[in-house]
């Protein structure tokens, strides 16, 4: 019931609290959904934008489930070394701490995504629990 979130002000460029995520899968659609192109503001500096929105979105999911909120998040990572040095700028990171990082850019790279699946969560849904302990 959205009257009773804690975090009631939900607009775009706000980051999903569990309480969103699970009222999405839970009551809206009723199954599980994929959420997609989030805002840029709230993701990783690593993620590309979106060329269709003129980078106002990155390419980047999340599967939420019912029971659980999010249970998979990915994204396509940027890269292109010059553009995440400007990425990197903007957000005022100096790119001696990444210089491993950029390495891998600056030595050759194609374009390609990761993701992560919460195994503790993937047992909570598989096995219809709230938690393990």
């Amino acid at each position: 019931d959205p009257s009773k979130w804690q975090f009631p002000e939900v607009e775009f460029g706000t980051d999903l609290a569990t309480e969103h995520e699970r009222w999405l899968a839970e009551t809206k659609f009723e199954s599980a959904v994929f959420v997609y192109n989030y805002p840029k503001s709230i993701k990783a500096f690593y993620m590309r934008d979106n060329d269709e929105d003129g980078g106002e979105t990155v390419n980047a999911m999340d599967l939420l489930v019912p029971g659980v909120g999010e249970l998979v998040g990915g994204s396509q990572r940027e890269e292109r070394l010059d553009t995440l040095l400007e990425k990197m700028n903007e957000l005022d990171l100096d790119p001696e701490d990444y210089w491993w990082y950029l390495d891998l850019r600056r030595f050759g790279s194609v374009p390609h995504s990761g993701y992560g699946l919460g195994f503790e969560r993937l047992v909570t849904y598989v096995c219809g629990i709230e938690n393990i302990a």
